[in-house]
């Protein structure tokens, strides 16, 4: 053989056995050192918030009139007079003085009382506004907690995203998740 080749054979088998040693102590990757987990369960972790907010709605409300008069002396004014009027048409004489007497008694009572209930009854409506404060309330997925299975041992670890069940995970050698965005929490 000649020189030339038989010092290349000699320096590629030392390269090679300089690569294997390396490998072998972790120096370089290889395919045996991707490790993987299987996710054997994934539950979403939600956030709710609350969001007031004001509802108004236009209400007809019933008010009483104010009352002018509150011890009713027109309508009991004006009833005596009426009665008294009346009563003084019928009979003569004293019985004429009584009657007079007794419709005045009789109108003022029924002037009274016609006034007082149609103040009663005297109302006006307005439309008002009236508000009240209810709470909106929405649901968010902020993460994911994923248990996983790697070498028997049910890990846990929180995710941004849903790697779903079955799925496999790519984890070190002490069965921690290699992903990005994984989280914390080994257990």
């Amino acid at each position: 053989m000649n020189k030339p080749v038989i010092i290349g054979v000699v320096i590629a088998g030392i390269g090679v056995l300089a690569g294997l040693g390396i490998a072998s102590r972790g120096g370089f990757a290889t395919s045996n050192d991707v490790q993987f987990a299987q996710v054997v369960g994934v539950k979403p972790v939600k956030e709710t918030t609350t969001h007031p907010r004001q509802v108004c709605h236009d209400e007809v409300v019933t008010h009483a009139k104010p009352v002018k008069d509150e011890h009713q002396i027109a309508g009991t004014a004006i009833g005596a007079i009426a009665g008294g009027l009346l009563g003084n048409q019928v009979g003569g004489g004293k019985g004429k003085t009584l009657a007079t007497v007794a419709g005045a008694a009789a109108g003022g009572y029924a002037g009274h009382e016609i006034q007082k209930r149609h103040q009663e009854n005297a109302t006006y409506t307005t439309t008002e506004t009236r508000c009240k404060t209810v709470n909106d309330k929405t649901e968010n997925t902020v993460g994911y907690d994923v248990e996983y299975d790697y070498n028997g041992v049910t890990r846990h670890a929180r995710m941004d995203h849903d790697p779903g069940v079955g799925s496999k995970l790519e984890v070190d050698k002490e069965g921690t998740l290699a992903t990005a965005n994984a989280g914390t929490g080994n257990g």
